[in-house]
């Protein structure tokens, strides 16, 4: 693509009289781009469709790249393909796709047969619609019903439905405009689901009886705080359904009986500032992972009958962080982070007797998987590398041993052996060594030739493990150094990482990345004509940030859904999620936590300079980041900057947050990105 922009291809129009001014500490805040705001408005949405026109024509040349590159993508995957069946009762389940079909389908079969039953084709669901996702599907204790939460729109609104799975006939229950979560209670015929309020915070948990309508459910909780978000899901065991209202800082849970489902909830312990605490009911006792006087989180414990009695049952220990407990009739497994990479301790109940899961590569993931089974002796869990695909496996906790299920298949004669794993570091400018991860094919030569793409996010606590993507192969195989940096932010190296990538050090997560390429530069793993940068959401916020500050570090840089007109939106608490921000990013509202805002918000510092060759995405419908983030993003970029460089806005005029929701239109859009990069 040339730097120059295309005399046919006009850029759309941004200017507007109408301009928005405030006054806000002393300063008069003017956004001459507000109107975009309104995608009601007509002119909004000729002003995207314009958009849209620009950036496909500035890309047709790039038409049989992306072709080939979604050709090869999906060659590699397995279209008919079955994942590794889970035990649940006396049934098997298990989801599997077809070839040409985007969504999966949802199967099971008894213990004692091998008849398959269908019990969900998402496929025959979203027939019509153009785009479906589902923000809930859980199968009753009896195995004769099913509940799942539908969205249509990519907005996250979605509608309860509930099947008979032996007649497979939908039932009149339908209640819609919930938050995504649901849960049954024991009695099969009760379900628990949560409603948001005007701002989409999950704030309220419901009781439907089945055959009622929405008008005739019960509110069970209610959370009045507008920095908490509200959860349910029915724990392993099966004894409680778990409400959980939670903020960035503190958390509080309340049980309700799932053999009871219209008796009180019990809170477990009431809110206290800074304290978090989730809760797992084992057999007879409440494990309780709690950061109360244990920065990296510990494990306690409380008898059911008295929840508020808590013990110490696994002490903090600095150099471990303790993420979550898994709780099973005979066994604890408590997940933990070490020197930046996941690790599974296994408690037997009994015997007291402790031993840790061992891994092998230098960088990986591991996903501890649903494993529904209380009383159950083997763990389920999916093990990846940036060169192992997800590999199913179900260890034995009693012999300590593991039994591989699946493995998923890349086609196209992919071979291991040919990629390379490093782990490194880079010295941030405060000193702190913040952990890369990298994957490229052999051989490597480090004399800066290579292209590189560098992606991090680094925000809410949010840790990116260094797993598998057959899509990255495209890169990969043409030469490109993949790498991933764990920058501050994230939990990669326990709770001080986060706290030090949030509010009033939230700098550090920007300059972590820079440092981080300036590093990869530096010894020669690529140079700064051969760097690109990739984000999305609060990582697009992390591309908008350094784009203002190092543009010339980069050769070009991909910000998708960006989460860059972050003082407009905190500022603006009818913005769905808004004032769960102020304890992630600050209050703009207090002088301090504005002035510091506006030293890097993107959207507020943009500058008269040179920027990179950007392609920004985003979609009209997402509830999360605001399509108007992008769109005035892209305006003040156009108006300001000093290169004739692409700058390109691509809308997704009918999706969510996530983009499109079926797996072809999935890979399209990451055809389409990685032919931008190849192209620059």
């Amino acid at each position: 693509m040339p730097d120059l922009l295309l005399s046919d291809q006009p850029l759309p129009p941004v200017a507007k009289t109408l301009v928005q001014r405030t006054e806000l500490h002393g300063e008069t805040r003017i956004d001459p781009y507000a109107w975009l705001r309104d995608r009601d408005n007509p002119e909004v949405v000729a002003y995207l469709e314009a958009e849209n026109a620009y950036t496909a024509a500035m890309m047709r040349h790039t038409e049989p790249l992306q072709e080939a590159l979604y050709q090869e993508m999906l060659a590699r995957i397995k279209e008919d393909d079955a994942s590794a069946p889970v035990r649940h009762g006396d049934w098997w389940y298990y989801t599997r796709t077809e070839q040409g079909k985007a969504y999966p389908i949802y199967c099971r079969r008894r213990d004692t047969e091998a008849v398959e039953h269908v019990y969900f084709d998402q496929n025959a669901e979203a027939a019509g619609h153009a785009f479906y996702q589902l923000g809930g599907l859980e199968v009753s204790p009896d195995h004769r019903r099913l509940a799942i939460l539908e969205d249509v729109t990519g907005y996250e609104d979605f509608t309860l439905r509930v099947r008979d799975l032996d007649s497979l006939a939908w039932l009149p229950d339908r209640v819609a405009q919930l938050g995504a979560g649901l849960a049954w209670a024991s009695d099969n015929r009760t379900i628990f689901y949560l409603t948001t309020d005007s701002a989409k915070r999950s704030d309220q948990v419901w009781r439907h009886a089945l055959g009622g309508t929405g008008a005739s459910d019960v509110s069970v909780f209610r959370e009045p705080g507008v920095e908490c978000n509200v959860g349910v899901q029915r724990c392993r065991s099966g004894e409680f359904i778990v409400i959980a209202s939670t903020s960035f800082t503190d958390s509080e849970v309340w049980l309700v009986s799932a053999a009871q489902p219209e008796s009180p909830a019990v809170v477990v312990r009431a809110r206290r500032d800074q304290v978090e605490y989730e809760v797992e009911p084992g057999d007879g006792w409440l494990y309780l992972c709690t950061n109360e006087a244990a920065p990296n989180f510990k494990v306690m414990r409380a008898p059911v009958a008295a929840p508020g009695a808590w013990e110490e049952w696994l002490p903090h220990r600095p150099e471990a962080f303790v993420e979550a407990v898994h709780a099973f009739h005979r066994f604890v497994v408590v997940q933990e982070r070490q020197r930046g990479l996941r690790t599974l301790r296994v408690v037997e109940l009994a015997s007291g007797a402790v031993h840790c899961v061992d891994f092998p590569d230098a960088a990986y993931g591991i996903d501890v998987g649903a494993n529904p089974e209380f009383d159950a002796d083997a763990l389920r869990f999916t093990y990846s590398s940036l060169v192992v695909p997800n590999t199913v496996f179900d260890y034995d906790l009693r012999t300590r041993t593991r039994t591989l299920r699946k493995k998923d298949e890349v086609l196209g004669g992919y071979d291991e052996s040919q990629y390379a794993i490093e782990r490194v570091e880079a010295t941030a400018r405060d000193g702190t060594r913040v952990p890369v991860s990298l994957v490229y094919r052999r051989p490597l030569e480090r004399d800066g030739h290579r292209p590189l793409l560098l992606y991090a996010y680094g925000s809410y606590g949010y840790t990116m493990e260094p797993t598998f993507s057959s899509t990255r192969l495209s890169l990969i195989d043409r030469g490109f150094v993949y790498a991933i940096a764990h920058v501050r932010g994230g939990q990669e190296m326990g709770r001080a990482w986060y706290e030090d990538g949030k509010m009033m050090k939230k700098r550090n997560t920007f300059t972590d990345f820079i440092d981080v390429a300036e590093h990869l530069v530096a010894e020669r793993y690529t140079s700064t004509d051969r760097l690109a940068a990739h984000g999305g959401s609060a990582g697009g916020l992390l591309m908008g940030v350094v784009a203002n500050l190092r543009p010339e570090l980069f050769r070009t840089i991909v910000a998708d859904v960006p989460f860059v007109d972050v003082i407009n939106t905190v500022l603006d608490a009818s913005i769905p999620l808004t004032a769960q921000e102020w304890l992630q990013w600050g209050n703009p509202r207090e002088a301090d936590a504005y002035a510091y805002l506006r030293t890097w918000s993107p959207y507020d510092n943009v500058a008269c300079q040179a920027y990179p060759r950007m392609l920004v995405t985003s979609s009209v419908n997402d509830s999360r980041v605001a399509f108007w983030e992008s769109a005035k993003w892209v305006a003040r970029l156009r108006t300001s900057k000093t290169d004739t460089r692409p700058l390109l806005l691509k809308m997704n005029m009918g999706a969510g947050h996530g983009g499109a929701s079926g797996r072809y239109e999935r890979l399209r859009e990451t055809a389409f990105r990685w032919a931008f990069v190849l192209e620059q």
